[in-house]
């Protein structure tokens, strides 16, 4: 063991056709600088992109792109989102797909 630590992993996830309604409810939460990360075509396609936009602007919040990402990602896009989200100073990471 490494000594004495506490670990946190604070992560909500929802699922279903209703998800986007707890967006309002949640970006309160949270600072203005969102980093949006998503993959390919499908998400754009669908139109989730367009709504989950949609709402991050109606709630004044700053969108910072992180497009093109895989299932499974590497560990260079992975270190690659680290990177944008210190540069940038986010203050939640969403995902959507």
């Amino acid at each position: 063991m490494l000594g004495n630590f506490s670990y946190m992993n604070a992560t909500k996830l929802y699922f279903g056709e209703d998800s986007l309604s707890f967006l309002n409810e949640e970006l309160p939460k949270y600072g203005s600088n969102v980093q949006l990360i998503y993959g390919g075509g499908s998400v754009k396609r669908n139109g989730i992109y367009d709504a989950v936009v949609e709402i991050l602007k109606a709630n004044g919040k700053t969108i910072i792109e992180d497009g093109g990402v895989m299932p499974n990602p590497t560990v260079e896009k992975l270190r690659e989102g680290v990177k944008i989200a210190r540069e940038k100073h986010v203050d939640l990471m969403l995902a959507a797909g």
